[in-house]
């Protein structure tokens, strides 16, 4: 077999696809833009597990949600929480964060994920939380 072609193998047999994350979502039946992150994710190499949950509030308090930082669905991933409309790449951040219990874009900020109206896009923060109870903010996103 002529070399080019052996190297070309090689690597092909070498890149694979990277495996889908797994993130169980839990949300209230009745939400739209639930269904909208969701897709996001997917979009994003999530394999998602769509949880429909009655009981949102319950939900939230044992995953350990600081309730100022609620929005209408939440995620587990890794024994980490997700909180509301928060980015792809600010959620595989949280990965590789262990001080991270979870992180949070609180409300529903127009224009984050699963909130998308046109061109418009709300100022927001990606809000990380700490083992401790502290907060910080992981990423700024700017209104447009």
């Amino acid at each position: 077999m002529h070399r080019s072609v052996l190297l070309a193998l090689a690597f092909a047999g070498a890149v694979q696809a990277a495996d889908p994350v797994a993130i169980d979502v839990y949300r209230d039946p009745n939400c739209g833009c639930c269904q909208d992150w969701i897709r996001h994710l997917q979009a994003n190499g999530f394999a998602v597990d769509d949880h429909i949950e009655a009981d949102m509030a319950a939900l939230k308090s044992r995953l350990g949600v600081p309730h100022s930082l609620g929005s209408c669905h939440t995620a587990l991933i890794d024994g980490k929480f997700v909180e509301g409309h928060v980015p792809a790449a600010d959620i595989l951040r949280l990965r590789r964060e262990p001080d991270l219990i979870g992180v949070a874009v609180p409300g529903m900020p127009v224009g984050s994920p699963g909130m998308e109206i046109g061109e418009r896009q709300d100022a927001y923060q990606v809000i990380g939380v700490t083992r401790s109870g502290e907060r910080r903010v992981l990423a700024d996103y700017p209104a447009r």
